[in-house]
Order: C-alpha cells, then sequence, then structure tokens
C-alpha cells in the first residue's frame, strides 16, 4: 500500500476539515465496497497457498503425522489439522 499527500489530490477546504479530526497523523481510507477486490487477487499467494494446502493433504494421505507435518511446513499442529480438515471437506 503506497501514501498519497493529500495537498495532492483534495482541495484545501477539506484537508482543512480532516484537520479538525485528525492533524497530522496517518488515516486510512477504505475502498467503496463496489470496488474491493478479494484477497489475494492482487498477487499470487492464494494460489500457492492452495498448492501447500493440496501438498500438506497428500502428505498426510501417505502417512505422515501432524507433528510431522508441522515441522516440515514450519506450522503449528492446529494449523495442519485446521488445513486438512477444510481439504477432507472439498
Amino acid at each position: 500500500m503506497g501514501y498519497t499527500r493529500a495537498e495532492e489530490i483534495l482541495p484545501a477546504e477539506i484537508i482543512e476539515l480532516i484537520q479538525q479530526y485528525v492533524d497530522g497523523e496517518s488515516i486510512y481510507i477504505p475502498r467503496r465496497s463496489s470496488h474491493r477486490q478479494e484477497w489475494g487477487t492482487g498477487t499470487q499467494t492464494k494460489q500457492e497457498l492452495l498448492r501447500r494446502d493440496g501438498q500438506i493433504y497428500e502428505d498426510y494421505l501417505a502417512g505422515s503425522r501432524t507433528a510431522e507435518l508441522a515441522c516440515k511446513y514450519y506450522l503449528s499442529e492446529k494449523s495442519i489439522q485446521r488445513i486438512l480438515r477444510k481439504m477432507r471437506t472439498q
């Protein structure tokens, strides 16, 4: 997420109004709900996690225990259990 200087995009009157509430602090202005994107849309992270979770499930079906999977994938056993539960229902 990048920052844009308010002076570059907002009229002075609006900046003065905002300064009445937050003078000199950073604020986050959310997107309109009609412009929001699903998580992971802008990157490959979602696909990478799906691939990882699929590999974890395959390893589990091949006989790996949750403790072994937790060590192999640097996750907690609870996270491995959650992933396995999710993958069973798909």
